[in-house]
């Protein structure tokens, strides 16, 4: 039972971080099922956020590294609902591959009460200026 209860504290070992990136994924698949439209309009943008394959991919990467984002993907849909814009849309980081398909990258946060504060990546696609969500991670702990 000790063992049990050190390993289950060891919130930073590879283990950890692969199943929080599996309960990532499931989760992304889970709300696909409920959300088959793949998107969800952003009152700040007064436009839709679309989840693709490269949200989950994304976000199933970074988010996982801390236990705190992992849980914050639970608030998805609120998340891409409510997220406010923080400051102008900036040239995508072309050193990053995933990056390269979008002509600019929107910075976002979104305050949930009784969490913190959780940041949302969303990118301008080249051509048809869709907004796709590419990562959520949660960027400061109320608790």
């Amino acid at each position: 039972m000790k063992n049990l209860i050190n390993n289950s504290m060891n919130l930073d070992t590879k283990e950890a971080k692969k199943q929080r990136k599996q309960f990532i994924k499931d989760f992304y698949r889970l709300w696909e099922i409920i959300n088959p439209s793949k998107k969800v309009f952003n009152k700040s943008l007064n436009d839709f956020i679309n989840v693709r394959h490269i949200s989950v991919h994304e976000t199933s990467g970074h988010a996982s590294s801390r236990y705190i984002s992992t849980l914050a993907i639970m608030f998805l849909s609120e998340i891409l609902e409510n997220a406010v814009q923080k400051g102008v849309p900036k040239k995508p980081n072309l050193v990053k591959k995933n990056q390269k398909e979008f002509e600019k990258i929107i910075i976002m946060e979104y305050c949930k009460k009784e969490f913190g504060t959780i940041k949302l990546i969303v990118g301008i696609k080249k051509g048809k200026k869709e907004k796709i969500q590419y990562c959520v991670t949660a960027i400061k702990n109320d608790q």
